[in-house]
């Protein structure tokens, strides 16, 4: 096994809405750990040359840290070639970078993500989830926890972070939807002057983010605060890195937290018993927020192209061919977790790959984690547990790991526990 042919598919964005296929990564890391995949025409989509899907954690790992070998510039990082002639715009983003270009667009904005700045978020966040949590669950009846909460406070923690007045918040939203949903069908592609569906990262779709950025970038120097776009406003990057630092910020920023809190929900959920260990403080939120984001790891896989002929796990890997890692399958690596599809809250050591690793390990895990925590903590503080109460409903996607809709219905905080 190995060869295109003979290998289950984990292509397919269609394959990830019923969750994700944990029995086809078991055989890829089984029988073949670095296995060639179809890249077949999907949903509009145009048929691609294929690439390699790479399944263990150790071999995702080795992929992520050696960046000399496989490269984030050479066809960026999503799945799906580009169009050659929006290739040189792309790899203007930090994550679609190498050293040293990544190593000092890193540099720059890490300096507006101090351990202090985010530290002083943790507040506000807290009082925006005890108020949608409140909101929510105020009749104690069913509540789609997406539509009512997860999905405002994610994007709420954001604007307030980046420094964007509540009025333009609706922007934020319907950017981050057409990318992140540019698979899903429920979301209408834009098509160009030949029915093809357009890339959303590419210029034409970006241009009205990118006015936004420099607009606001304009009102930040004129009237600073305590916030990171006015940080970026003020650093040495030109007008076209903050334009791509803005368009990151705003997609990976709001997504991750907003995947991966009913992600951690949905879990607990089916688990009633590590539910009750989280709400009788049997084990420590920070322990129980990473494995909730080890077995929901927000971004389902990541794309690098080999700059220089390589071996993979056995396997001759020629220059120039796709490797696609998937952390979802990393993540539940027998060679690596004991029992992997169990949830245990207070698993330790925990080395998910949710956040990446290598160079470009996520940027914001920090604040992520924090906005998390809190929120866990909240839900804990509003009720006495949640149930489902009906079947999710999962984004189309083979990149994201979203959930479009999840029913669940709160118990009193003095009900018994059963």
């Amino acid at each position: 096994m190995g060869d295109a042919s003979d290998v289950p598919d984990v292509f397919d964005p269609r394959i990830y809405a019923a969750g994700i296929p944990h029995d086809r990564f078991r055989v890829l890391r089984d029988q073949a750990p670095v296995a060639r995949q179809e890249e077949s025409e999907v949903l509009g989509w145009p048929a691609g040359p294929g690439f390699w899907a790479v399944t263990r954690h150790a071999d995702v790992v080795r992929v992520l840290k050696d960046s000399e070998s496989y490269s984030s510039y050479l066809g960026a990082t999503q799945i799906r070639d580009p169009d050659p002639a929006d290739l040189p715009f792309i790899r203007r983003m930090m994550l679609n970078q190498d050293h040293p270009d990544h190593g000092r667009l890193r540099r720059l904005v890490s300096r507006a993500f101090t351990p202090g700045r985010i530290e002083r978020f943790a507040g506000t966040a807290r009082d925006r989830a005890r108020e949608l949590l409140g909101a929510a669950f105020a009749d104690g009846g069913e509540v789609d926890l997406v539509r009512a909460v997860t999905d405002d406070y994610a994007l709420l923690n954001l604007t307030d972070l980046l420094g964007i007045p509540a009025s333009d918040r609706g922007l934020l939203h319907t950017w981050t939807e057409r990318v992140i949903a540019y698979q899903d069908p429920d979301e209408p592609p834009v098509l160009d002057a030949e029915g093809r569906p357009v890339n959303p990262r590419s210029p034409a779709m970006l241009a009205e983010m990118f006015g936004y950025a420099q607009e606001l970038a304009a009102h930040k120097r004129a009237h600073p605060a305590d916030d990171v776009m006015s940080v970026l406003a003020a650093s040495e990057l030109a007008d076209a890195e903050l334009e791509m630092f803005f368009f990151l910020l705003t997609v990976a920023g709001n997504d991750t937290v907003r995947s991966a809190a009913p992600g951690g929900i949905l879990a607990l959920a089916e688990h009633p018993a590590e539910q009750r260990r989280l709400w009788d403080g049997e084990v420590s939120m920070d322990t129980a927020v990473d494995e909730l984001l080890r077995v929901h790891p927000p971004v389902l896989s990541f794309r690098r192209t080999a700059a220089r002929d390589t071996e993979l796990a056995g396997r001759k890997i020629r220059e120039g061919d796709k490797v696609v890692v998937f952390h979802a399958s990393a993540n539940h690596d027998e060679r690596v977790f004991a029992d992997p599809h169990r949830l245990d809250l207070g698993r330790t050591p925990n080395p998910h790959v949710s956040f990446g690793d290598g160079p470009h390990v996520c940027l914001g895990a920090h604040f992520a984690r924090l906005q998390l925590r809190v929120f866990h903590e909240e839900v804990r503080a509003a009720c006495g547990g949640l149930t489902l109460a009906g079947p999710p409903r999962r984004l189309v996607s083979n990149f994201i790991n979203g959930i479009k809709s999840l029913p669940v219905r709160p118990r009193e905080p003095s009900a018994p526990r059963s």
